[in-house]
């Protein structure tokens, strides 16, 4: 498919995954865990009582709501970390094609 291959990457059944894929995308599931098991805790401990906020990607667009007193901190840290993926996204979508060619 490609002329070169990266070092870090490995074949597996024609096609192949970089391992910095792989690392990110076991942190984002250890992360998603991590967060629920504190949310989960957290309501058991207030009673129910507290903010969320929510940020949902749909491809490379967030969506970004949240409820409680103060949602508003919690949306704008949630907006803020969506832009930065959204960054992150374009400059490593830029270095693939790069290194594609």
């Amino acid at each position: 498919m490609f002329s070169h291959k990266l070092e870090d990457e490995a074949e597996n059944e024609g096609f192949t995954v970089s391992s910095r894929f792989l690392a990110l995308l076991f942190l984002g599931v250890a992360l998603v865990l991590a967060g629920i098991i504190v949310l989960v805790v957290t309501s058991l401990e207030l009673g129910g009582s507290g903010s969320v906020g929510v940020v949902i990607f749909i491809g490379p667009f967030p969506i970004v709501f949240g409820s409680g007193p103060d949602s508003k901190w919690l949306i704008l840290i949630g907006a803020i970390i969506a832009a930065i993926s959204l960054v992150t996204f374009l400059v490593m979508n830029k270095r693939y094609r790069r290194l594609s060619e």
